[in-house]
């Protein structure tokens, strides 16, 4: 295996540069998803005292919405309702865990890629198998951004209705004896940046599959094949 020698040139290629972005694009993609906390609010309006009283929910990632219970302050109890033993409905972790858990592993595999692209430049120009093993990992990386994309985004859609106004409906106390008004639920900014984010790096590894593609024996011809044609009959002149 040759030393490391760090080569820079390879950032002025698309193939590099390209990568560098993947890299930054991945940070982003799990920062906005996995940092996220939030809460949802009610007003309730208890019917002997005609005085409004606010529990709240609070949810974050992996949105095991199942178990934010309610809680009011600074009563345990409003309108004689025990509210921690109600939860919000759903559980979304497999999806928040998957998009974040593969956009974690992207972020360690481009570090991985730069070192062999900057530090063994030529050990990766002059192999066929590690620009074919980086061209497979493309592909993958590819179908994998675009499955757990789209079923974050399918999954932050369900988190914003059962964190939104539908959930005075789905309470049992509100529906009998104590009226609830829905009051306000926390921006969900960050997550619908992470669901950009994470269609943005599966433009960015789809377009880059080509570059990688140009590095491997099924576009370029082997050094083997090369010389071979180069020991044989040269072509008639004035071809």
């Amino acid at each position: 295996m040759s030393s490391f020698q760090l080569n820079i040139n390879p950032l002025k290629e698309p193939l590099g540069f390209i990568k560098v972005l993947e890299w930054i694009a991945s940070i982003f993609a799990f920062a906005t998803c996995g940092g996220f906390k939030g809460k949802t609010e009610i007003q309730v309006t208890c019917a002997k005292l005609h005085e409004n009283k606010t529990i709240t929910a609070a949810f974050g990632y992996p949105f095991r919405l199942n178990e934010a219970s309610f809680q009011a302050h600074p009563d345990a109890n409003v309108c004689d309702v025990n509210w921690k033993s109600y939860v919000l409905i759903g559980d979304y972790s497999s999806s928040a865990q998957f998009y974040v858990t593969f956009a974690v592993f992207v972020f360690l595999y481009c570090i991985a890629a730069l070192l062999l692209y900057l530090g063994y430049t030529s050990m990766y120009r002059d192999s066929r198998k590690l620009p074919m093993i980086d061209f497979v990992v493309t592909l993958v990386a590819t179908f994998l951004w675009l499955v757990s994309t789209s079923a974050w985004a399918k999954a932050l859609t369900d988190i914003k209705i059962a964190t939104g106004h539908g959930i005075v409906k789905e309470l049992q106390p509100c529906r009998q004896e104590v009226m609830c008004y829905f009051g306000s639920v926390t921006s969900m900014g960050s997550l619908n940046v992470s669901v950009i984010f994470g269609f943005l790096n599966l433009i960015l590894w789809g377009g880059n599959a080509w570059f990688v593609y140009k590095e491997t024996s099924l576009h370029s011809p082997s050094n083997t094949s090369a010389s071979h044609s180069q020991g044989g009959i040269p072509p008639p002149s004035g071809m």
